[in-house]
């Protein structure tokens, strides 16, 4: 029999349970913050959330070194930020946007729908310094294409001596900048494309999101272009703090996302069709060749080095052969 104070005792238990899960603040990065789809995205997420037992408050940035520091400084439960930059809380995720490692945005598609299956649960979840942070879910920003200013610089000879700008705090983009030839310059988000409008470097690599919102027609100018080789693949992650939200939390997120992808994908593919043809140019066949043959150098270097892991770079390679069955590194067994 339950006496009046097991009971009491049991409700207690049970509300500070779920006010233990209450409040979550999770920090969003996009460079148009709350104007951003990036951000609409999780105030879709958010409204979601509350059916899985948690209560999120959303604080926007622009900047993503803050968002990043606000989550490391715990002033976050969770944190939205590109994959390259939140690899260091999951190797297995962040391993998705490996150079080279995803050339179209179907295989951008089918390659987080793996991810977050549940198969991988738990290679979702890591621990650092006593806390286990988890994968809660990933969405497509687009590939990354190569903008210049001159068109006449369309070979990898061309890129010997140019100023590339790249993103710091990714060791991948600096070593295949300089396999290039190229002289890399460390640039973050928020000035990569300033430098490029202001001619400080000559080229960059840009998916087409960030193209209107930071103007990259200024630094195209007449005689600019935009070549479509697929360079990187850009997602953004949310990690999330697992001992903050309900044990079955990430299990809920990461099946919403999934349901995302079509929408998510269908508004990259509008993105890049706004790009003015004038500006896009394909890159001669045998350079292509030779851009993926650096990129796949790249990669496995970094995979020995432990940048990457090595099975997302078994399932990358898999699902680019299923598209293009005829590809060179098809028959080759080192990846």
């Amino acid at each position: 029999m339950i006496t009046i104070r097991k009971w009491l005792g049991l409700v207690g238990a049970l509300f500070c349970s779920n006010a233990a899960y209450a409040n979550q603040n999770v920090c969003v990065f996009d460079l148009l913050g709350r104007a951003g789809e990036s951000y609409k995205l999780i105030e879709e997420w958010a409204l979601e959330a509350k059916k899985w037992g948690a209560d999120v408050k959303l604080i926007a940035f622009q900047k993503e070194d803050q968002a990043a520091q606000a989550f490391k400084d715990g002033k976050c439960d969770g944190v939205v930020m590109t994959t390259m930059r939140s690899r260091e809380y999951n190797k297995f995720a962040g391993s998705i946007d490996a150079l080279g490692g995803v050339t179209s945005n179907d295989i951008s598609r089918k390659a987080i729908k793996y991810v977050l299956d549940e198969r991988n649960a738990k290679r979702l979840v890591t621990e650092r310094r006593g806390q286990k942070y988890e994968v809660a879910g990933i969405s497509p920003i687009g590939i990354a294409y190569i903008f210049v200013h001159d068109r006449t610089q369309n070979t990898i000879e061309h890129m010997i001596g140019k100023k590339f700008a790249y993103l710091h705090y990714d060791e991948a983009q600096k070593i295949a900048i300089e396999k290039f030839g190229a002289i890399s310059v460390p640039s973050d988000i928020s000035n990569f494309v300033k430098r490029f409008n202001k001619k400080e470097v000559d080229i960059i690599a840009s998916p087409a999101y960030a193209y209107k919102p930071l103007e990259i027609q200024k630094g195209l100018g007449q005689n600019g272009a935009m070549f479509t080789f697929p360079v990187v693949n850009i997602t953004a992650d949310l990690i999330i703090r697992q001992d903050k939200f309900p044990k079955s939390f990430s299990v809920s997120s990461r099946a919403w996302f999934i349901k995302q992808l079509p929408k998510n994908i269908a508004m990259i593919r509008r993105m890049e069709n706004e790009i003015p043809a004038k500006y896009k140019m394909k890159i001669a066949h045998d350079d292509a060749v030779r851009y993926q043959k650096l990129l796949r150098e790249v990669r496995i270097e970094l995979t020995k080095k432990g940048v990457y892991d090595q099975h997302m770079m078994r399932v990358l390679k898999k699902s680019r052969c299923i598209v293009e069955q005829s590809n060179f590194e098809c028959s080759m067994m080192d990846e």
